[in-house]
């Protein structure tokens, strides 16, 4: 990883470790004066569930991407950043307990640890799906943006997270289990899945600063590459890694008899589209008026890295 990347990536997970804490401390001590342990339980299963050691590649590109429209961001608007930072990671991470659980991907590894329904039980996991989805929303609505910005946010966070988005692109992935899928089909499933979120951390982190339409369209072209090769590259990865190197079952997607790239394409053809896309995502950058240097190394790093 280049190794400003890597400093910055770092920050960005101090930043939302910092923020999610509070955030939760604040929660756990209402309903610690209450007398309520069944609630403490439950958010000790939420910080279980979020704070898991992952990249933090989503809160890391809405920071990147106000940063691309005001490259020098003041206190105010980093702090505005953390709200809507940390509550797209919370809806990553509630679809990934989700996801996880027996009736959808049923795995048992996430990040080198029990998934939340082995560590708890399916019920906390399903709840704990439920609340960080809630929380995510929580956060923008109470945050120091504008109340024109934050209502824009919720739009591009519901609309991303829901049925035109991550929902519907995990309904697409269940129903194509045992199936014989088009390679259409298969970038349908990743742009709603996967896509979908990323795009979104971009353009949230963008609107919260005032990006003007062709920034805005610029980055969404960047982002559109770049979530498309997160999954490619993450399908190659299913195929190259391991298990301790990935953090869960490798070959998951080939038990499991799911179409992925490199099973439509061949290994060698699924590198190369990878390696494509982030070419689209860097001529995409190249029509901001600001230099974006933590976007074009976060693009480089989608297919350079090992998990």
């Amino acid at each position: 990883m280049d190794a400003a990347l890597d400093t910055f990536l770092t920050k960005i997970r101090h930043r939302i470790h910092g923020h999610l804490h509070h955030t939760l401390k604040n929660q756990k001590s209402v309903f610690a004066d209450a007398g309520t342990p069944q609630l403490q339980r439950l958010m000790d299963a939420v910080l279980y569930s979020v704070d898991n050691g992952g990249k933090r590649l989503r809160p890391a590109l809405v920071y990147a991407s106000a940063q691309a429209v005001v490259p020098a961001l003041d206190v105010d608007q980093w702090a505005a950043l953390d709200d809507v930072a940390l509550a797209i990671e919370c809806t990553h991470s509630y679809s990934l307990v989700h996801d996880d659980l027996p009736a959808m991907d049923d795995d048992d590894l996430r990040r080198g640890k029990p998934t939340c329904h082995i560590a708890y039980d399916e019920a906390t996991a399903i709840l704990v799906g439920d609340g960080l989805q809630a929380l995510a929303f929580e956060l923008i609505a109470s945050s120091d943006l504008s109340s024109q910005r934050r209502i824009a946010i919720v739009a591009i966070l519901a609309r991303a997270a829901g049925n035109y988005g991550m929902v519907g692109g995990q309904a697409v992935d269940l129903a194509s289990e045992n199936q014989t899928i088009d390679l259409p089909t298969l970038e349908l499933l990743h742009r709603l899945k996967t896509g979908a979120m990323i795009r979104a951390s971009v353009a949230a982190g963008a609107t919260a600063v005032g990006a003007t339409k062709a920034q805005l369209s610029a980055l969404d072209a960047y982002a559109n590459a770049i979530g498309l090769a997160f999954q490619v590259h993450d399908d190659v990865l299913d195929i190259q890694s391991d298990t301790e190197t990935l953090g869960k079952p490798q070959g998951a997607d080939l038990r499991q008899n799911k179409a992925t790239y490199p099973s439509l394409m061949g290994l060698d053809e699924a590198i190369s589209k990878a390696a494509s896309l982030i070419e689209e995502a860097h001529a995409a950058l190249a029509q901001l008026p600001h230099e974006a240097t933590p976007l074009a190394a976060i693009a480089d790093y989608i297919i350079e890295r090992d998990h």
